[in-house]
């Protein structure tokens, strides 16, 4: 987990270094205080996926551009095999767990995670870049979404699509375990990469 935030500090000071933006500045685009952003690039806080969002929509990088470093950038159509040891960011205290399965390919527009969330557990989520689409599809457990304060219930192989930039809250709805795959699409311009 500690190389994961080592990387995540590394990248957030390379794509303030690239735009030459200040922490002020940072802070403004992401909606992420400037106190947070430099315990994140001193490797002194580990930021919630939440925070991950904000500053991906606030650079307008893909999520997994934080996990990943850009390395599926320009891969275009190659194959890529997943090998079981990708990239998995946790949050202990809210019981969520992403697991990178493919980052970012620029051609394709879209990243695809695995999510688990332990029961009672969820995630809410500020609203991301316009252009960002969501596909969810439940593997096991019982999915509790809250779009724009209606809620949805999704069981094993029930799948939704949703534009994400509005804020939403997923809940595992069930008694045990909840996982499931998150497809995210980014329509043109909604992620620039690095």
């Amino acid at each position: 987990m500690q190389d994961i935030a080592d990387h995540i500090a590394t990248t957030l000071k390379q794509l303030r270094g690239q735009r030459r933006w200040s922490l002020e500045q940072t802070a403004r685009e992401t909606g992420v205080s400037k106190a947070m952003l430099g315990q994140i690039e001193r490797g002194e806080s580990s930021p919630t996926v939440a925070t991950l969002w904000k500053i991906a929509s606030g650079f307008r990088v893909s999520f997994s551009t934080l996990f990943d470093g850009g390395a599926g950038e320009g891969r275009g159509l190659k194959e890529r095999r997943l090998e079981g040891h990708e990239s998995v960011w946790g949050e202990d205290s809210a019981g969520m767990q992403a697991k990178l399965l493919f980052p970012y390919d620029p051609l394709l527009g879209f990243e695809m995670f695995e999510i688990d969330l332990a029961a009672g557990a969820e995630s809410a989520s500020s609203a991301h870049a316009t252009g960002v689409v969501e596909h969810i599809v439940v593997l096991e457990g019982v999915l509790a979404l809250g779009l724009d304060d209606e809620w949805q219930r999704l069981e094993v192989g029930q799948g939704l699509r949703f534009f994400a930039d509005r804020p939403h809250v997923m809940r595992n709805a069930g008694s045990g375990r909840l996982r499931f795959h998150d497809v995210i699409h980014y329509l043109p311009g909604a992620a620039s990469g690095q």
